[in-house]
């Protein structure tokens, strides 16, 4: 694993009522066992940007296949296994599709019809949620700052979850196109902030 995540430490900012797991069952059966499902069954991940897939509700409770939410083969970048790729979640307009043979997490853009790898491994993906979920939930605008200073402030910090990223995990910032670009680029410009936060307290009264 790329980052060292920890379901002690996630439970420890955001609660444990606010993390997020996949059970066993939910995953095919040679994907279970592998590195990045049990990370998604033991640590899970924060709510909120990143949402995870819930099981079907049918008789056997598994996550969906790539191929039963897109076709993959008209989609540009896809191997040719990505159809049987679990989708493990979703994020901004993306599915996210486990490689449970590499234990790459992929975005799969059903309107821009590409399959790009996202995440090295499971633990980035745990790690940025977390990290961009933490600053969305903390961040304020101080009193004695002007918006324009409270702005820069913000961007700084960013900023600094895309190089500490980027220095481990080139692929969630690898351009400005990555569901995760979009996502930075959003929470700089002030979006995203839910209304009981201290972020938007001070931007939406």
């Amino acid at each position: 694993m790329l980052f060292d995540v920890s379901r002690g430490e996630l439970a420890d900012t955001f609660g444990e009522h606010r993390l997020a797991t996949l059970p066993a069952a939910a995953f095919p059966p040679l994907a279970a066992g592998t590195e990045g499902a049990r990370l998604l069954q033991t640590v899970g991940a924060p709510t909120g940007t990143l949402l995870l897939r819930e099981p079907a509700a049918d008789e056997d409770g598994r996550l969906p296949l790539v191929r039963d939410v897109v076709d993959p083969e008209d989609f540009e970048g896809a191997p040719p296994e990505a159809g049987g790729w679990p989708v493990v979640g979703w994020l901004l307009n993306a599915h996210l599709a486990l490689d449970p043979d590499g234990g790459t997490v992929y975005a799969v853009d059903p309107d821009e019809e590409t399959v790009r790898a996202l995440h090295t491994d499971v633990s980035s993906l745990v790690r940025v949620t977390a990290r961009f979920q933490r600053l969305l939930e903390e961040f304020a605008f101080g009193d004695e700052e002007d918006e324009e200073a409270g702005f820069v402030r913000l961007e700084r910090e960013v900023e600094r979850v895309r190089r500490e990223t980027s220095d481990v995990d080139p692929l969630p910032f690898r351009d400005d196109e990555t569901v995760w670009a979009v996502v930075g680029e959003e929470i700089a410009m002030g979006q995203r902030f839910a209304g009981d936060s201290p972020g938007a307290r001070s931007l939406y009264g």
